[in-house]
């Protein structure tokens, strides 16, 4: 199953045959994107953007760095590991401003191209086995019994996992109660998450949602996944760091309704030493494309480029480059 979907994804970024790619040379710079795995959707999202690209900076010049995540991407573009990557709104701002979940470190460096891409939900599901054995739906109540559970979420790098820690915060718990207890937070890369869940190796599972996500689609259609609201008490804590409480769905088999989560926002950043001339023909080239991005992936169908640059979208500031394209659009 993961096979087929990711083969399909593929040929929705490099089938992007009718791109609206104006013959413009910018000035000679390589630039790595800095996205995740093969298999996700930020993979996707950064394939299309290098064809999109490639033909202003030249043959062999765009590179996609195919690792990283919503709270490492930050941190590689201050470091100058890439020269632009994606990021969650809510991390770019954590990282930006030096937030405890960098533990000690800022990405001053870091400025916005395009805002508001898609959202991007931490949500919570478990296997529906679990639930009935459990006899509730309620993560409170089931966090709160003396009986242990198993939760599995991404490496360190991903945005769930310091997600997941605010929710079991609000909760009242912490993975080291949560062991402390018998139970276990197992953090796999994404391949390994539909075997883990379908083989009855994890019992919960903690994510960032977007629609046709390539992996929480195989797990609902594979492992009889049950999507859970996020109690209010976890919400507030998530909110207090900078997301967005909101619905999502049904996008996936056995969803019957939308369920509660918490929006961490996507956001193109580049590095401030990026040329303007180089930030202002990515911010073009991306936003006169919406449409075919649209046709890649269905979770950028929502994206509205005269939006992209508001501070809401963005978080943290526009680079100079971007800037000068939204003025001329008369969006700004």
């Amino acid at each position: 199953m993961l096979n087929v979907i990711k083969t399909g994804l593929r040929a929705a970024a490099f089938g992007l045959t009718a791109l609206a790619v104006t013959a413009t040379t910018a000035p000679a710079e390589d630039i790595r994107i800095g996205a995740m795995r093969e298999g996700t959707s930020w993979y996707v999202f950064a394939a299309t953007l290098e064809q999109m690209i490639e033909p202003i900076f030249g043959a062999n010049t765009v590179e996609v760095v195919a690792r990283g995540g919503g709270v490492a991407n930050p941190m590689v573009v201050q470091n100058g590991r890439a020269e632009i990557a994606l990021s969650n709104v809510a991390t770019a701002v954590w990282a930006f401003e030096g937030s405890p979940v960098y533990e000690g470190a800022s990405a001053p460096e870091i400025r916005a191209l395009v805002g508001g891409l898609n959202n991007v939900y931490v949500g919570v599901m478990a296997r529906q086995a679990f639930l009935d054995e459990r006899g509730t739906t309620d993560l409170a109540e089931i966090l709160a019994s003396d009986a242990p559970v198993r939760i599995l979420i991404k490496p360190v790098g991903s945005s769930a996992v310091p997600a997941a820690e605010m929710i079991l915060q609000g909760l009242g718990t912490s993975v080291d109660e949560i062991r402390a207890n018998g139970g276990d937070v197992i953090q796999v890369d994404t391949p390994q998450i539909p075997d883990i869940l379908r083989n009855g190796d994890a019992d919960i599972y903690i994510d960032t949602i977007i629609r046709g996500h390539p992996t929480i689609t195989e797990v609902t259609l594979t492992a009889g996944m049950r999507f859970l609201d996020i109690p209010q008490d976890a919400m507030d804590v998530l909110t207090a760091n900078g997301l967005t409480a909101g619905t999502y769905g049904p996008w996936f088999d056995g969803q019957e309704s939308a369920n509660t989560g918490a929006n961490l926002g996507t956001v193109l950043i580049a590095n401030a030493s990026l040329s303007e001339e180089a930030a202002y023909q990515i911010t073009r080239t991306l936003i006169e494309n919406a449409a075919a991005m649209g046709e890649a992936h269905a979770a950028w169908r929502a994206f509205n480029p005269e939006t992209a640059w508001q501070p809401a979208q963005v978080g943290i500031p526009l680079h100079p480059g971007a800037e000068r394209y939204y003025r001329e659009r008369g969006w700004m």
